[in-house]
């Protein structure tokens, strides 16, 4: 199915620009052409999502939020990367199940949603492992809806609840109304989370929270929302203590730091007080810029011919 019609006045996430995406830009600073700067086999995900074989991880270009502090700028926003068929695209998705991946990772691709549904559409015949989409979190429900077929584990963050912070750092005031509203909608079409014989999640949601510098009672107010509105046993959390300053950070005095042990032990400790011990905690020591991978086009660089070219 040629799903390109999407791109003629985007919708694809809750900014809605709908721009015609064939022409010019989003606000996602992409056109209709998929563009990506690593494909690889990554090892610094949740455990059960790595395992020991790695993650078959695709670092899309682009993104639908404007974090001030991301980690990935220099493709996120930079336009790092190289462009991509659909075609192209697909022989990735095989090359990674070839390299032994438990799954494969799309990191950040609501952006390029109709191209990747096509590359997704040419190996579904092929492709044995699990399908991962790892995202901000700022989503449309109705976007998570289309992906019910072609997405078995979501990975989504959950950054705020606050208007005030998600307006500040990343330019979205209904951040979190959006992204309550996709989780909901994730947790809906997996149910509860499924594991292999050896520990390896092969469906369901993960729900990734980063915990901010000053930012902790922001952090136990989302805890409260999840335990409150969230089904019981449906999900896992990952809490997350690698907050490093990036990017734009250094304009926002306030963050232009790591978090301290106090602010990510006084988040934990909400958690499990609450009963939300389903997940994953990080080691402090993970606030480091190595953990960031380099975007050099591992993967990416194009082949002389696809196996899906005729």
């Amino acid at each position: 199915m040629n799903y390109k019609y999407l791109y003629e006045s985007c919708t694809l996430c809750p900014r809605k620009c709908r721009v015609n995406r064939h022409t010019i830009k989003g606000l996602c600073g992409c056109t209709d052409t998929i563009k990506a700067a690593r494909a690889a086999l990554h090892h610094w995900e949740e455990p059960c999502i790595s395992g020991s074989r790695g993650s078959g991880t695709i670092f899309f270009s682009g993104c639908t939020l404007r974090c001030c502090f991301c980690q990935n700028h220099t493709i996120s926003q930079e336009g790092a990367g190289e462009e991509l068929t659909e075609e192209e695209l697909a022989d990735i998705f095989l090359d990674l199940q070839d390299q032994g991946a438990h799954n494969l990772n799309l990191v950040t691709a609501t952006q390029y949603l109709p191209s990747i549904l096509e590359a997704l559409d040419l190996v579904k015949d092929k492709l044995t492992i699990p399908v991962v989409y790892n995202c901000g979190g700022y989503e449309s429900a109705s976007i998570i809806k289309a992906l019910k077929d072609y997405v078995d584990i979501w990975l989504p963050d959950l950054k705020y609840q606050s208007p005030e912070l998600s307006f500040r750092y990343s330019k979205a005031s209904d951040y979190f109304e959006s992204a309550a509203e996709a989780i909901l909608q994730m947790i809906d079409q997996t149910g509860a989370p499924r594991f292999d014989c050896k520990g390896i999640i092969t469906k369901g949601v993960i729900i990734r929270h980063m915990i901010l510098p000053g930012g902790r009672k922001d952090s136990i107010n989302l805890l409260h929302w999840m335990k409150n509105n969230l089904p019981d046993g449906m999900y896992y959390i990952s809490l997350l203590s690698q907050y490093t300053p990036f990017f734009h950070s250094k304009d926002y005095p306030e963050i232009n730091r790591r978090i301290t042990t106090y602010e990510y032990n006084t988040v934990l400790k909400e958690a499990i007080n609450l009963g939300l011990d389903q997940g994953f905690m990080q080691e402090k020591s993970s606030a480091k810029e190595e953990y960031t991978p380099d975007f050099d086009l591992e993967g990416i660089k194009k082949k002389n011919q696809s196996r899906f070219q005729l």
